[in-house]
């Protein structure tokens, strides 16, 4: 018989390198920060502009924005725009969430000035052409009624409102008569009240010295000006404990659950703990849950559970997909998970486990330019500085059982969580309320 391999042991994560770069903020408000990344002759551009509103048509507007705004400027039509950038060896691309639109781009790096002048023209001159909101209009209500359709997406949808209802945090998909209601000049209305720089976030990460890629945003978006009127976010209602919610998805064949309460921003001295309580719980493929519902039991391909973050709020969420027979046992498996993280320490060796698989993602997230670019922008868009790249993996470093086994109990104990349950509630309701209360 032959000798059973062995599994090496997790290597110590390298010792995260200082980053080399510079920042300016411009005379329109407009923070730039680019970072040196000399891995390849490529430069990476993130533009983040805070976009928040609570209108009621905002988010069927704002999402028609992100779809058209790339169509055409007063000087090119989408078909010389995409040349323009197809020049240049860009790719440009544009979404939008609730805080914020993002216009994302890559290009060679001597292209970074011409690149970010096609940016200026876009942002002062985009046109809006009736033709392409009719037909970006088509496309945006084919995929909102092709989302609606799927489960997830219907429970996703359910979780936010349940978090965060009345709030413009707890709606995800607009609805589509305001999508078809929009109109071209609207679109250009929006643009003008809220693409502005004062208070964007600008990141360039490339082939390129910080000195040159600030001179050139300095030069290239010297004519975007303006302030967007000041947004007053209504305040984010506290997550309580509620029921169970089931949505009926009649003849359904999988149940999709979601479950969110609060979390902790990366800013907070605990955070790491979190972090770290969120993987050892089913954060990534070893977890104790993953292990239980996926490869145990059989009862689930994808769960998973997150730490996610917003310019208002931080959470936490667990995701599964389970068939409708096995809803109930599933149900009843997460919880046991939950309160077993909530009601009892971790061991050493899961801990380190996960602190070696926190610190090395957290390289990995950045090894790149594309990396990079989308970190830091993602990090600085919600309050938080670079320096937390290079002094994050010592926090969780210093992280204790006992500091896990106080963030478990307080953030993921069942009881502090809302769900939501997407199936057949015919078949359903009945198990589950054994389990839990549900309405």
């Amino acid at each position: 018989m032959s000798a059973l391999l062995q599994v090496p042991g997790l290597a110590t994560a390298p010792k995260p390198k200082k980053l080399t770069f510079s920042e300016r903020v411009l005379p329109s408000g407009l923070r730039v920060v680019a970072i040196r990344r000399p891995t390849v002759p490529m430069v990476e551009v993130r533009l983040r502009i805070p976009f928040f509103s609570a209108k009621p048509t905002h988010l069927a507007r704002s999402s028609l924005l992100a779809g058209t705004i790339r169509t055409g400027t007063d000087e090119h039509d989408r078909t010389s725009l995409a040349r323009a950038l197809g020049d240049l060896g860009a790719e440009l691309s544009a979404g939008r969430d609730a805080d914020r639109l993002l216009l994302s781009a890559s290009a060679i790096s001597t292209a970074l000035p011409a690149l970010l002048g096609l940016y200026a023209e876009i942002l002062t001159s985009a046109s809006y052409r009736p033709g392409e909101v009719t037909g970006e209009r088509g496309r945006l209500l084919e995929r909102i009624t092709m989302a609606r359709s799927q489960a997830g997406v219907i429970a996703g949808e359910a979780l936010a409102d349940r978090m965060s209802p009345g709030h413009p945090y707890g709606r995800t998909l607009p609805d589509e008569p305001a999508v078809a209601a929009t109109t071209a000049g609207q679109l250009r209305s929006l643009h003008a009240g809220l693409v502005r720089p004062d208070g964007a976030l600008l990141v360039i990460v490339g082939d390129i010295t910080p000195a040159r890629a600030l001179a050139a945003a300095e030069s290239a978006l010297a004519g975007w000006t303006g302030a967007a009127p000041a947004a007053k976010a209504p305040a984010l209602p506290p997550i309580t404990q509620r029921p169970l919610l089931i949505v009926d998805r009649p003849g359904s064949v999988q149940t999709a659950f979601r479950f969110g309460g609060a979390g902790l921003p990366r800013q907070d001295e605990r955070y790491p703990a979190l972090q770290l309580a969120n993987l050892i719980f089913g954060g990534y493929f070893s977890s104790r849950w993953v292990e239980n519902i996926r490869e145990r039991r059989g009862f689930s391909y994808s769960p998973r559970s997150a730490v996610e973050h917003a310019a208002l709020r931080s959470s936490f969420t667990v995701t599964a997909d389970v068939a409708t027979e096995v809803t109930a046992p599933a149900l009843l498996e997460t919880f046991y998970e939950l309160g077993r993280m909530a009601s009892t320490p971790v061991t050493d060796a899961e801990l380190e486990s996960v602190r070696q698989y926190a610190i090395g993602t957290l390289a990995l997230s950045t090894a790149t330019q594309a990396g990079l670019a989308t970190t830091a922008s993602g990090l600085l868009g919600t309050g938080t500085e670079l320096e937390w790249l290079s002094s994050h993996p010592a926090r969780l470093a210093q992280v204790t059982v006992a500091e896990v086994a106080e963030v478990a109990a307080e953030f993921l104990a069942p009881r502090k969580l809302v769900g939501i349950a997407v199936g057949d509630a015919g078949a359903i309701t009945a198990p589950l309320a054994g389990i839990v209360e549900v309405e």
